[in-house]
């Protein structure tokens, strides 16, 4: 998978943790996206992008959505990750 061109950005927490969790699944970001639309999320690629690399805000229902698609425990987006 590559690796992130720019650095992280201050508008969210979950960013980061979840581009940490989708790649420890092996999870493109590709197919991610079509997970998410599947689950009833309408994410653009870009978008969703923006959202991992913390420069967006992410909303209540797209926290909710990943964490389900992610088949996490939601608390786990608000985690320190390393």
């Amino acid at each position: 998978m590559k690796t992130r061109k720019k650095s992280y950005g201050n508008k969210n927490i979950v960013g980061r943790n979840i581009e940490i969790i989708r790649k420890a699944k092996n999870i493109s970001q590709k197919d991610f996206i079509a997970q998410l639309q599947i689950a009833g999320l309408d994410i653009n690629p870009t978008s969703y992008s923006k959202l991992e690399g913390q420069i967006r805000i992410a909303t209540d229902k797209e926290v909710y959505v990943i964490a389900k698609v992610l088949q996490i425990d939601i608390y786990e987006l608000f985690t320190e990750k390393r």
